[in-house]
């Protein structure tokens, strides 16, 4: 019988790939570098098959690699889900996540009631806020989790979903054929902002900022009201919503990543157990959309 597939080194696996490098999946799988390499070739000695090629400083995935992704996603996903099913009852007390607005209407009641089902002696309390207001309360350990929407490079993320940003405006109005562009974006500190203003800028397309606020809510209510376009991720996108393409005239954007923030300085089995409903709550949901396309 050949032997298994150990879930720690896929767990680590996934770390690399989603944080883009072994020096920082070192620190979201809280590990020595060292350490990190060495089960990496250990996964690769078990395999028999090279999973990362090196390119510079950089680790890319191999085509091996890329299929090995998948199923470790699978494995980790359903051993976390068996190990809960034996252990859920007896976790209880009070667990503080931050989210974003963005996150809020399509994403937390899914996470809530899971967890919810999974925990019933368990405190859920929940702060909603910019990432940035949620990055500086993980910091200072006023949260045990935040789910970050604008993830940087410099931080130890665990990267779970990407996600395209897209132009919006609404369906029943053409204020984005205006010559100068109305627009309705977040506060000068969000990324998505600086993004969009540097797509327009490199088009020459003039534009005014008509609106800006850090809520969600009122930047999709500009956009529907026809009052002014905006940026939003996938999962941002409303209906009465029309989203903007290249042969509208409007430039393709990065895409933006995802991914849970941890508090460093105190961690818990609650918050753990929290982490894995939100990746998993957010993978099957991933996974609904895809089936209705």
């Amino acid at each position: 019988m050949p032997a298994l597939l150990d879930v720690d080194q896929l767990r680590t696996f996934i770390a690399i790939v989603e944080s883009g490098s072994f020096t920082k999946a070192a620190d979201v799988v809280h590990k020595t570098q060292s350490a990190v390499s060495m089960q990496m070739k250990r996964l690769e000695e078990r395999l028999e098959r090279s999973i990362f090629a090196r390119d510079g400083r950089a680790s890319k995935l191999t085509e091996d690699g890329e299929r090995l992704l998948d199923y470790a996603r699978r494995i980790v996903r359903l051993n976390v889900e068996a190990v809960a099913a034996f252990t859920d009852a007896e976790l209880s007390g009070r667990v503080r996540l931050g989210v974003p607005d963005d996150y809020v209407d399509r994403y937390l009641p899914e996470i809530m009631a899971r967890f919810s089902r999974a925990y019933p002696g368990a405190e859920l309390s929940v702060i909603c806020e910019p990432t940035v207001d949620l990055v500086v309360r993980i910091d200072a350990g006023e949260l045990d989790l935040a789910i970050a929407t604008n993830c940087d490079s410099t931080r130890a993320t665990e990267i779970f979903r990407r996600e395209r940003l897209l132009w919006v405006t609404s369906n029943r109005h053409s204020i984005h054929i205006e010559e100068r562009l109305p627009l309705a974006l977040g506060r000068p500190s969000c990324s998505w902002r600086r993004m969009a203003l540097e797509a327009l800028e490199a088009i020459a397309r003039p534009y005014r900022l008509l609106y800006s606020s850090s809520n969600a809510g009122a930047v999709a209510a500009a956009v529907l009201a026809g009052l002014a376009v905006s940026v939003l991720p996938e999962s941002g996108l409303r209906p009465g919503m029309r989203v903007l393409n290249p042969a509208d005239g409007f430039p393709e954007l990065p895409s933006c990543r995802i991914g849970l923030l941890r508090n460093a300085l105190e961690r818990s089995a609650l918050a753990d157990a929290l982490a894995e409903h939100i990746i998993s709550s957010l993978d099957n949901l991933s996974e609904a959309a895809r089936a209705a396309e």
